[in-house]
């Protein structure tokens, strides 16, 4: 199969291509420069340039493949709002592109924070949140509705993974060594889901093989770490002690980040693992983070 895969060059994107090519799988990747085209080549990769706003490289990038994988998507999140519209007409560049074939389109989501004692599942079908109004999977679920072969995997907020520079880790890390402390709220008792980012690279390339019907999967290998452990083991990593915080302190001394640092957000993927016989084999969260050579 020929893939035409979106953030090619990125944390996620770079293990998913790794991983297409070794089982036979061809890519043709989408890269915003020039040096990084020279790069993703450089790896037996087909680089097109352009992002996701180009729409007639998208459809150049589309029509040229068997199947699409949509991981791109852009960092500067005051602009939230632009980025989720640029991301929305994308994907549906890419269903009128497929719009009558049965060439599947995996599009990128997420899971969300939950109640204490529900947990996430991937029969979820949550409408767009306001607050952070990406709309990635609703648009596939939408394209699924049209008769488009549209599928989407579910990522947690912990994609991990030795180097990982620009993911919760090392933001919590930067918070620890800024301020001494690696805390979290109250009892820490709070859940987050996690994956290596090389087990979730398996689940785009499963779900892209299955075909696409209007599913979504959970690439994730740990449904729940408590938060208590991994503000441990991050200050075991930057060499601060970890400590409690009330709610109210937590929102000073994590900025933007405490609603997450204090969010529950359990998430299962048994029937992920069921369906496409996915398992986890790389390293889990905290052990990861304990590495010395984490963020080298």
């Amino acid at each position: 199969m020929h893939v035409f895969l979106t953030g090619a060059n990125g944390w996620l994107g770079t293990a998913i291509a790794a991983d297409l090519i070794e089982a036979g799988h061809s890519v043709t990747g989408l890269v915003r420069s020039r040096e990084k085209a020279d790069a993703l080549a450089r790896s037996g990769i087909a680089p097109l340039i352009g992002g996701l706003a180009d729409r007639d490289v998208l459809r150049a990038g589309a029509s040229k493949s068997d199947g699409i994988i949509h991981t791109a998507f852009g960092l500067d999140l005051s602009k939230i709002a632009e980025l989720a519209e640029e991301e929305r007409r994308a994907i549906e560049t890419f269903g009128d592109v497929f719009q009558g074939s049965g060439r599947p389109v995996i599009v990128t989501g997420g899971v969300l924070l939950m109640p204490k004692g529900d947990v996430f599942d991937e029969s979820a079908r949550p409408p767009v949140d306001p607050a952070f109004p990406r709309a990635s999977e609703q648009t596939a679920f939408a394209l699924a509705e049209r008769g488009i072969h549209a599928s989407v995997v579910r990522n947690p907020r912990s994609v991990h993974g030795q180097g990982e520079r620009h993911g919760f880790a090392p933001k919590l890390a930067a918070v620890a060594r800024q301020t001494g402390v690696s805390a979290y709220v109250e009892d820490g008792s709070n859940l987050w889901p996690a994956v290596h980012r090389l087990d979730a690279a398996r689940v785009y390339g499963l779900a892209l093989e299955r075909g696409a019907r209007g599913e979504a999967f959970h690439a994730i290998a740990e449904e729940g770490v408590p938060f208590q452990r991994i503000a441990e083991a991050i200050g075991r990593q930057v060499g601060v002690p970890a400590r409690s915080m009330s709610r109210e302190d937590a929102e000073s001394h994590f900025g933007g980040l405490a609603v997450w640092v204090a969010g529950n957000g359990p998430a299962s993927s048994r029937w992920t693992k069921e369906t496409l016989g996915w398992e986890p084999r790389e390293i889990g969260f905290v052990a990861d983070i304990e590495r010395r050579t984490y963020s080298e």
